[in-house]
Formats: C-alpha cells, sequence, structure tokens
C-alpha cells in the first residue's frame, strides 16, 4: 500500500507530513518506556530493530490475493504486539524511510501519507483491538495469538479506509470517492487476512521461545497447577500460589541470532517467489485511474531501486542482494535510533535523581 509521488496534492501532502512528524514525537517520548524490559535492561532496543528488519523483510513477500492482485505484510499490528504501540510506529516509519530512500518504493514527498496510514494507523488500530481482546479473553498466554490475529485482520481495512480519506481530501484525480472506497476496503479486507495469518505466526513462534519479551504477553501470566497428594490438580490462585523465585536473566542473542537469520532468509532467498501482480493499491489504482497523476521517483537511479541492485544481471541473485542489504540497512538504522531513545531516557533518569530534593534542602 505504498502511495507513489502524485497521487495527493501538496498541500494534503504537508498536512499528513505534519500529523506523521507530530506522531513521530509523541512516539519517541512513548517509546522509552516500552523500551525498558521488566529488569530495566536495554535488551528490548536490538529486539526493536529486529521488528523493523523483519516487517522490511516480509514486506518484500507479495502473496496473491485475487485474479491479479496481491498484498504483502503492512506490520503495525505484528510491531505494537511485539514491542509496543509507541515503538512500533518507529519501527514501521523505520521501514518506510529506507524502502523510500533506498528501493524507491513509495513517494518521497508522499512520506508523510505512508507514514500516517501505514505505520500511525495500523498500529493504532491494531493495538486497541488487541488490548480489548486481552481484556475480554481469557488471562492466559494462549489468548495473545488470537488477540493478534483479530487485530492484524482489522487494521490492514483501516489503512485502507485511511488512505480513501486522505484521497478525498487531496486526491489528484477526479475518481467517484464511492468507487475508491469500495475498491480499497474490498481488495485489502482479503490481504487483512495474510497479515492476520502472518502476525499470529510470528508472534506465537516468539511467544514459544520467549514470552517474556513480547510486549503484549506482560501481565499474563501462565496459571500455575498444584498436584495435592491424592493425584489432583488444581489452579493456584495469586493467594494460594508461591511467590516466584527469582530467576536469572536469560540472553536474548539466539533469538536475535534467529529472527535475523529468518530475515536474510526471506528477503534473500524466498522474496524470488513472491507474487509479481500488483498490490491491493496499485491495482486499484490502475483500474480506477488514480495512477494516472502518478509522478517519477526522486531515488529512480538508486543503486538499489526497485529492489534490484544495479548492475547485477541475474535477477534472482540481484534481487535477494537488494532485499540482504535492505535488511541490514533497516536493522542498522531501527537499532540506531531506538538505543539513542533508550540511553536519552536513563540520561533523564540519572538527571533526576541528582537533581537536589526541595523538601531536604528547605
Amino acid at each position: 500500500m505504498h502511495v507513489p509521488d502524485g497521487f495527493i496534492d501538496a498541500p494534503v501532502s504537508l498536512g499528513t507530513g505534519a500529523v506523521a512528524a507530530a506522531s513521530v514525537a509523541v512516539c519517541l517520548r512513548g517509546a522509552r518506556r516500552e523500551l525498558s524490559d521488566a529488569q530495566g535492561t536495554d535488551r528490548t532496543a536490538p529486539l526493536a530493530g529486529l521488528v523493523a528488519a523483519f516487517v522490511f523483510a516480509v514486506q518484500m513477500l507479495n502473496f496473491p490475493v485475487a485474479a491479479g492482485t496481491s498484498g504483502h505484510l503492512l506490520g503495525g499490528a505484528l510491531a505494537a504486539i511485539l514491542v509496543g504501540p509507541y515503538t512500533g510506529v518507529l519501527c514501521i516509519s523505520v521501514v518506510l524511510l529506507m524502502q523510500g530512500v533506498l528501493f524507491a518504493d513509495g513517494g518521497l514527498t508522499a512520506l508523510g501519507v505512508n507514514i500516517t496510514d501505514m505505520a500511525v494507523v495500523t498500529t493504532v488500530v491494531a493495538y486497541a483491538v488487541f488490548r480489548l481482546l486481552v481484556k475480554v479473553l481469557p488471562r492466559r498466554r494462549r489468548a495473545v495469538p488470537a488477540a493478534a490475529f483479530a487485530a492484524a485482520l482489522v487494521s490492514v481495512p483501516a489503512a485502507a479506509c485511511a488512505f480513501t480519506l486522505i484521497y478525498a481530501l487531496g486526491g489528484t484525480t477526479d475518481v467517484p470517492l464511492g468507487q475508491v472506497f469500495t475498491a480499497m476496503v474490498g481488495v485489502h479486507v482479503l490481504i487483512g487476512i495474510g497479515e492476520a495469518v502472518i502476525t499470529a505466526l510470528t508472534v506465537s513462534a516468539v511467544m514459544a521461545v520467549r514470552p517474556d519479551l513480547v510486549h503484549g504477553a506482560r501481565g499474563l501470566a501462565r496459571p500455575l497447577e498444584l498436584r495435592t497428594a491424592d493425584g489432583q490438580v488444581t489452579t493456584a490462585t495469586p493467594a494460594t500460589a508461591p511467590a516466584p523465585a527469582a530467576t536469572p536473566r536469560r540472553s536474548v542473542r539466539p533469538l536475535l541470532a534467529g529472527g535475523l537469520a529468518a530475515a536474510v532468509v526471506l528477503a534473500g532467498f524466498v522474496s524470488y517467489y513472491a507474487s509479481t501482480s500488483p498490490d491491493g493499491l496499485e491495482k486499484v489504482a490502475h483500474d480506477k485511474g488514480i495512477d494516472r497523476t502518478t509522478k517519477e521517483h526522486a531515488a529512480k537511479d538508486s543503486p538499489l531501486a526497485d529492489y534490484q541492485v544495479k548492475d547485477v544481471s541475474d535477477s534472482r541473485l540481484s534481487g535477494g542482494l537488494a532485499g540482504v542489504i535492505g535488511v541490514g540497512a533497516t536493522l542498522a538504522a531501527g537499532t540506531g535510533v531506538f538505543l539513542v531513545v533508550r540511553r536519552r531516557d536513563r540520561a533523564a533518569d540519572r538527571a533526576t535523581d541528582r537533581s537536589p530534593d526541595p523538601a531536604g534542602t528547605a
């Protein structure tokens, strides 16, 4: 659903750019709390960088959803559930920035549109649905993948609705709004099913090995079962359950290594087999004539434009190398941003601790 240059006029593009900038500023502050785990360490910052790289990789895997149409992961729901909504918005924003600057995917003048639509709207809607479902479902960790599925399913049509609203405010072609809305929502409901499956499977995989690192699972504990002398099994209540023993800190490196390996394999090898059909927005834009005003991308001559390495003749090798480079660049950019955010928070905490107590100096 990457909006290219020319679909939306300059005033609305500037307006969505302001919305995107304000949202990122708010999320930079909110992410400080999310980027600290229960022990107050920095383990979540590298995980957030990995989430951004993984979303980049999976977005290269277009899957068919209808005749002549494909879809791909947006990633807002996945990022929000794994690392939190504020950090999730930043993850998707980093991905969109890398795609626009390095790969000429998504217009540069439309970057604000894309961040508002694909990062802010999907993450906010998905996390709101997720938290609502977690409250009404049994408070067990196994409820997290189910809630993630539903949240991701809803987030994609929500993004389609948001694009329709933005197009209504600043579309550069004269296409009936009802036609745009019907076509966009219809195809993105189907894409949402794929998004939901990918999100639920990924969350389940992380929950299986490191549930303590999943932001959406915080506060959800597996029920403690007690076996009596006569062999009966009962579930302990908070009043009867023994206090948990202190557990040693586990290294996050195996998860990071496994996740990075998966991202490299997906972007470097599996992406070759992705559907080449236009995605939902491209298909609707072509069928309805919205793409008549598409402008040439400013980064069209980038060495990595269109996810191909320039001067590498073998398309399979070229695409694979571009994917691996993209994963590395997104991982580096994302991890760098999140480490800086986390360390600024720690510096602020130290400054607060050193400040004199007014009551003590009175």
